[in-house]
């Protein structure tokens, strides 16, 4: 009797195991809006699709919403935890909005799952291709660097992020972790699936506490209680410049000058450490005061020989690549000097490398 209840308890462990064992289907975007596409230039878009599931997924039946897309997808089945690509390629013969679905049957579940292509097919673009390079899952962006250059105390400018709503549903785009200074509008509020608005940043110059370079980052919301991470973030970075407004024309006409010996620099990156000297000279009448020697970007390493330059000589900028680090960047590194040059108040010198 005990042997026979073992064998049935084992019987039931294992049909309960088969009977959880089964593919899923998950789609990392189900929505794709290519904005404008050129009359009579077919379009190609891929979805990619993961089986999350435990059994292999295997795609029974692809089919679109008309002969305008063509639907290529994988034949063999898809493995537990692997991810395969379907690609739909939309003719554009004909002008005007268009919304195409590609119907997707599989051994996931008894109903198919539907993927969307919409945009809009125009005579000529208006630049729609590439305006969203970052993708941020439900949002896509214009892009993730903002820079405010030349702020004079008591500016407020703006700056613009493009932001398209990736998905079907509603999405209301928020920033995160705003400094003082920073502050943004939403137009609209509430953005529709698929649907195109602004992120408007608001800078506060007031609020600058320094002359020169401030940096942050932003992060983007892209739902209730969402967390920062390198994925949503948004670098920030604003640049102050000293005021001159109460100088005479004679304290104009005797203020330091500065020269630079070159504006750019070019490291081969050949040593996991290359350094390059650039000269700084004062050729105006009084002494000049560097007040401020600031790295934008990572890997780059500055010493100035002195920060007050007598009229007539020169000092030493010492500009150090790190290899390993000068790649990590999302824009081109450069130095910013400020100094109380009437005339230059600011100066950058870029650091450009080899390919």
């Amino acid at each position: 009797m005990k042997s026979k209840l073992i064998i049935i308890a084992t019987l039931l462990v294992v049909t309960g195991a088969d009977s959880w064992a089964q593919p899923k289907l998950n789609i990392a975007n189900d929505l794709k809006n290519i904005g404008e596409v050129i009359f009579q230039q077919p379009r190609r878009v891929t979805f990619e699709l993961t089986n999350a599931g435990t059994e292999p997924l295997q795609l029974q039946r692809v089919g679109s919403s008309c002969g305008c897309t063509t639907v290529e997808w994988p034949k063999e089945g898809i493995a537990p935890g692997e991810s395969a690509t379907l690609t739909a390629t939309f003719d554009a013969k004909m002008l005007g909005s268009f919304h195409k679905e590609i119907e997707l049957w599989t051994n996931a579940g008894a109903d198919p799952v539907y993927l969307t292509i919409q945009g809009r097919v125009v005579a000529a673009t208006t630049d729609y291709e590439g305006t969203f390079p970052i993708d941020m899952g439900v949002a896509r962006l214009s892009t993730n660097v903002v820079e405010f250059d030349d702020v004079n105390r008591g500016d407020h400018p703006e700056a613009v992020i493009m932001v398209m709503n990736n998905s079907r549903t509603s999405y209301r785009p928020e920033l995160m972790h705003l400094p003082s200074y920073l502050s943004a509008t939403y137009h609209p509020e509430l953005l529709a699936g698929g649907r195109v608005g602004r992120i408007v940043l608001h800078l506060d110059s007031e609020r600058l506490k320094n002359y020169g370079l401030t940096e942050t980052s932003v992060y983007l919301a892209r739902k209730l209680g969402d967390k920062v991470s390198a994925e949503n973030e948004i670098d920030v970075s604003a640049i102050l410049l000293p005021g001159f407004a109460n100088l005479s024309p004679d304290d104009l006409a005797k203020a330091p000058h500065m020269e630079l010996e070159r504006d750019s620099l070019v490291f081969t990156l050949a040593k996991d450490k290359e350094s390059q000297v650039v000269m700084v000279s004062n050729t105006g009448q009084r002494p000049l005061n560097v007040r401020s020697v600031q790295v934008h970007g990572k890997g780059v390493n500055v010493k100035l020989g002195n920060r007050v330059i007598k009229p007539g000589k020169s000092v030493q900028l010492k500009v150090t690549v790190l290899k390993d680090m000068i790649h990590n960047n999302k824009s081109t590194p450069r130095i910013l000097l400020i100094t109380d040059d009437p005339a230059r108040p600011k100066t950058i010198v870029k650091i450009k490398t080899m390919p």
